[in-house]
């Protein structure tokens, strides 16, 4: 008998990763594309074909946190100016722990107050924290059981990071008033790219939950569901 199930060609896979990428409320992995696809489908390839099609159009494909979406062309953003107005803005000594974070992570409140040669004030952590810049990774084994800060993909997505392989370098953070810290003796710079968790015992599991979509669909009587 002849199999007559409809084997999509790489034209169609290009589509429907294009349909998943729209619809979805966030940015989405290689991972959680290929499980809504056929099994053996080239997803690397599909992406490739949209970045190509979508380059220098008013839309384009990026890659935020190793994920994927669409977004407005960045010489286009001023027409967002109201629409995107942060509500708030980072002190520098809020830029300068956030740097710390970003740099030296996993790391704990004592290390950052180290690094800076000066007390941490608990707002500037808080906010760091309530802006979803930085999130707590788990907790050193050391005597007191201290707990350790980490940077989050909302970081990454502000800063305009795929990774934090594209963080700065340290001379151009040391130019920028950054990092031109005094660091103690044997505090060794980690690189932020590195998993860490080994460092800490995780307070969460962190498991993903999946992506979520965004419902767009008309009803079987065509209204609008």
């Amino acid at each position: 008998m002849t199999d007559l199930r409809f084997e999509p060609d790489s034209q169609e896979i290009e589509r429907r990763v294009e349909a998943l990428l729209f619809a979805a409320a966030g940015p989405l992995s290689a991972a959680e594309i290929a499980r809504r696809l056929p099994e053996g489908a080239d997803v690397g390839g599909a992406i490739a074909g949209l970045r190509t099609r979508y380059q220098g159009r008013g839309v384009e494909l990026e890659c935020v946190a190793d994920r994927w979406r669409f977004r407005t062309a960045p010489d286009l953003s001023f027409m967002m100016t109201e629409e995107r107005e942060e509500p708030r803005r980072l002190s520098k000594a809020a830029l300068e722990t956030l740097a710390i974070i970003a740099y030296h992570q996993p790391c704990t409140r004592a290390e950052v107050e180290s690094v800076r040669g000066v007390s941490l004030s608990r707002g500037t952590l808080d906010l760091l924290l309530e802006m979803g810049f930085v999130r707590l990774r788990g907790r050193r084994r050391t005597p007191g059981r201290p707990v350790t800060y980490g940077t989050t993909d909302r970081f990454l997505e502000h800063f305009s990071l795929a990774s934090l392989y594209d963080l700065p370098g340290v001379q151009e953070m040391k130019a920028a008033g950054l990092l031109d810290l005094s660091i103690p003796v044997g505090f060794e710079v980690p690189d932020p790219s590195r998993g860490g968790d080994d460092e800490g015992d995780l307070l969460s599991s962190g498991e993903d939950d999946g992506p979520e979509f965004a419902q767009d669909f008309v009803s079987e009587d065509g209204k609008d569901g």
